[in-house]
């Protein structure tokens, strides 16, 4: 009688341990890039390793996804076909973005509406061969965008245009949408978690911009964060996203290929959390210009880079290969979707941010 319970038990665990590791093997960590480029430049990067590369942006035309010009459809066109180069290469394609979204409050706040710009992303889709959108509203039912119109009801409103994309949109097309993960009131405020997450593929959590435009002091504009570190970051967002009820495999962790800099910083710890007035922000090559006057430091707390030009009282925050590595390395070890990046245009075309990323998700 003992040896059959003992039996049973084992067999039992044997099953929800197989069970475990199926889930777990169902999980294929993803490296997402955005790319707001023209036409040519994405044929000079390496996207072995990218997963989906995400078109960046379409815009609202009354209550229709639509593409600007004539310009930006060639460039759709171009960006759609390196799946020819790269064949499990995913192209989507995006609405708005930051500034880019003046009358989604509005349109999104009829159903007619909502099944017209359903139906209408669907033929865009379908018509570029894409294989999705991401949806890029800043913010649903909190201030974002100066001047920029929302209301409570967007809440709601966002929820039901998820449910009318999925009903318009092919099986298997794949449905994301960013989400601001520094923003005052987002978490509670703009998503309905439990109705949207079963319903799309991933979140893309834009855990950077802690610091920036606005801000009265430096710190660290896109910081992974640690035990000791635990307010405006990567790990507390993602951790409070979880707290939500969100499955980690379909969140997505965010890095930033840009710098963003301060001006009259005192030469005090090494600028850091020092009073200062925002400034202006770079790519990574524009960055190689100005990078001679800075001195390289490393936030063991907030597991981020900064840099500080004592001659011009300059404070540079950003994501460098350290960072990405330890960004990357923690989506696997989280069991996360996976990580994306704004943008591909801000890399350089060789052995830049991307190749360290792929590397470091890929090679695990």
């Amino acid at each position: 009688m003992r040896k059959s319970v003992a039996f049973i038990g084992l067999l039992f665990f044997s099953c929800l341990y197989s069970k475990e590791e199926r889930h777990l093997s169902e999980v294929n960590p993803q490296v997402i890039a955005y790319y707001a480029g023209d036409e040519k430049s994405i044929d000079e990067f390496n996207l072995e390793g990218v997963d989906q590369l995400i078109y960046s942006f379409l815009h609202l035309k009354e209550n229709q996804l639509t593409i600007d010009n004539e310009v930006d459809s060639l460039t759709l066109l171009n960006v759609v076909n390196q799946k020819k180069k790269y064949p499990k290469l995913k192209v989507l394609v995006s609405l708005g973005g930051w500034g880019g979204c003046k009358t989604c409050s509005d349109v999104f706040s009829t159903e007619e509406d909502r099944i017209a710009f359903a139906i209408s992303t669907a033929q865009i889709i379908a018509s570029y061969q894409a294989d999705g959108i991401d949806l890029d509203w800043e913010y649903p039912g909190i201030s974002g965008f100066p001047g920029h119109k929302y209301q409570p009801e967007d809440r709601e409103n966002f929820t039901d245009l998820i449910v009318k994309l999925r009903k318009y949109m092919k099986e298997g097309d794949i449905l994301s949408f960013a989400a601001g993960a520094n923003s005052d009131g987002y978490f509670g405020q703009s998503v309905e978690w439990d109705k949207v997450m079963p319903l799309v593929d991933n979140v893309n959590l834009m855990t950077y911009d802690f610091y920036g435009s606005g801000s009265s002091k430096t710190g660290h504009h896109t910081p992974l964060g640690s035990d000791r570190f635990k307010e405006g970051s990567a790990a507390s967002s993602i951790q409070a996203l979880m707290n939500l009820g969100v499955k980690p495999e379909k969140i997505i962790i965010g890095a930033a290929f840009y710098i963003k800099t301060f001006k009259e910083v005192e030469n005090i710890n090494n600028g850091l959390d020092q009073k200062a007035v925002s400034s202006k922000s770079y790519n990574q090559i524009n960055f190689e210009e100005v990078r001679s006057d800075f001195n390289f430091h490393w936030d063991t707390s907030a597991n981020a880079p900064y840099a500080y030009d004592s001659i011009n009282k300059i404070f540079a925050t950003f994501d460098d290969h350290k960072s990405i590595q330890l960004k990357s390395q923690y989506a696997l070890e989280h069991n996360l979707g996976g990580i994306m990046f704004w943008q591909l245009m801000n890399d350089k075309k060789q052995n830049g941010l991307l190749k360290t990323m792929v590397d470091a998700m890929k090679e695990n």
